[in-house]
């Protein structure tokens, strides 16, 4: 049961951007890590006009107040690394401007000999929509399909030639190219957006919300995909945003990675029993700095792999 295992890279506040996201990227991939993520998170509204993933009244987490750039971080981790890929779980497509999103993630891949997974999603918060949004928030979904054109588009061969709602290239030559076709893999929750990815995407990213709820996801994905006639297999990595405790968390309604390391290794064996390929842990908020981050994340893929994950 084997599974493939990542790690959320060090961007918030305790951590040194330009020293820490190398040397903890060099050491995990060294420990056997098989790939390296950042996410997105423009801004941390003051006061906030909407509660959490639009939530009303869940509270933003403190550390959202500072999250380094994902496309600079997943730089200076691919300039420390040889091995793992670099995966974003995920960029809020539609606050980028397709063509420079696509040249900026093609050069990324190129210069890291064909690690890059680009992973998209609409995101959710008005206030960064409203500083950087390329439109209206109410367009998401019609941005993120054209970001999925004009990255085709300008990843493949030249003359690149697209005509669409924020995007025109005549005919024009756009290099570097990727090392090789970048996977893109895709946040799905509605049906609008898992049938996107069905007919669209590579894969599913989907984020750790109990074994049952991501267990029902993948089904309903999966039929889906049989009804439209999909053949190709959908890859599948799992985040995990983890809250590391120094004691296992007693009671049955413990949430999903929540808990001591052995819980953690509990829940990545119970993850990968429903199909999940790959998971993504993000230790980051559970660390006071790199060098502890290095040891629990040390720590946790040891004793995973011990279990058989």
């Amino acid at each position: 049961m084997t599974i493939r295992l990542g790690l959320g890279l060090p961007q918030m506040r305790q951590y040194d951007l330009g020293k820490d996201v190398p040397d903890v990227a060099r050491d995990l991939e060294r420990v056997g890590y098989d790939s390296l993520w950042v996410f997105e998170r423009a801004l941390f509204p003051e006061p906030a006009t909407q509660g959490l993933y639009g939530i009303e009244g869940l509270p933003w987490p403190d550390s959202y107040r500072h999250v380094a750039d994902p496309l600079v971080t997943l730089t200076l981790a691919a300039t420390a690394t040889e091995r793992a890929e670099l995966g974003s779980s995920v960029l809020v497509a539609p606050l980028h401007l397709p063509f420079q999103l696509a040249k900026a993630l093609a050069s990324l891949d190129a210069a890291s000999g064909g690690r890059v997974v680009a992973g998209f999603g609409t995101g959710w918060s008005l206030d960064e929509y409203a500083a950087t949004g390329v439109r209206p928030i109410k367009e998401r979904g019609r941005v993120l399909d054209e970001v999925i054109d004009v990255c085709r588009a300008v990843w493949g061969p030249d003359p690149v030639r697209y005509t669409g709602r924020i995007t025109t290239i005549d005919s024009a030559a756009v290099g570097p190219k990727p090392a090789r076709p970048i996977p893109v893999m895709l946040a799905a929750a509605s049906r609008r957006a898992q049938e996107r990815l069905v007919d669209r995407a590579d894969g599913w990213l989907p984020v750790g919300a109990g074994v049952e709820q991501i267990a029902s996801q993948w089904r309903t994905l999966r039929e889906l995909a049989a009804e439209r006639g999909r053949t190709e297999p959908i890859r599948t990595v799992l985040r995990a945003n983890a809250r590391l405790t120094a004691k296992p968390v007693e009671g049955t309604g413990r949430a999903a990675f929540h808990g001591s390391t052995d819980q953690l290794v509990e829940d990545l064996l119970a993850h990968a029993e429903i199909g999940m390929e790959e998971i993504c842990v993000d230790l980051q908020s559970s660390a006071r700095n790199a060098a502890e981050l290095t040891d629990i994340a040390t720590e946790l893929y040891e004793k995973a792999r011990a279990a058989g994950v």
